[in-house]
């Protein structure tokens, strides 16, 4: 954590760098909804030499800040970044929804009626060819109702983190 603190400004700098091509990003956070656990960085980049570029020349997974960098190519169904959400950037719990797919392909289509959804999309394969899952950010009242975005029975897991915008203010 102190690691982190000390890195914030350079972080940021360079997350200013690719703010054009920033779809969303924020921390996860511990039950606590204080202490980081992660980080979530949604980038539309020309391929994945442009993605493994950006993971991992960022300051914090330089210095050892992050234990693992999961990529995965994203399609963004919503076509607007969190900047452009309707519910803004406070109000609500945030969450991050992972479903990581088993078999047939799920939750490809934004769901009707979701005001709540910040971002969506499925999950793929660096060649775009093959669907590994499915990821939303999502404002709901708790854990059980983001989780429910997904149809639960077609995924290995569904992982659901806390989450916030994240950026400078």
């Amino acid at each position: 954590m102190t690691l982190r603190d000390e890195l914030v400004e350079e972080h940021w700098s360079y997350m200013d760098r690719y703010a054009r091509e920033m779809i969303a990003r924020g921390p996860t956070l511990a039950s606590d909804g204080d202490t980081p656990t992660g980080s979530v960085h949604i980038l539309e980049l020309p391929d994945s030499v442009a993605a493994r570029a950006f993971a991992f020349d960022e300051p914090n997974y330089q210095a050892g800040v992050y234990r693992d960098v999961l990529l995965r190519r994203w399609r963004n169904m919503l076509g607007r970044t969190m900047w452009e959400y309707p519910g803004g950037r406070s109000g609500g719990n945030r969450y991050l929804v992972l479903g990581l797919g088993a078999g047939r392909v799920a939750d490809v289509a934004v769901p009707h009626g979701r005001d709540d959804l910040i971002a969506y999309g499925p999950l793929l394969s660096d060649d775009g060819a093959a669907w590994l899952g499915t990821a939303a950010l999502v404002r709901a009242p708790g854990p059980d109702t983001a989780r429910a975005i997904l149809t639960s029975n077609r995924y290995a897991d569904i992982e659901v983190h806390n989450w916030q915008f994240g950026g400078r203010s």
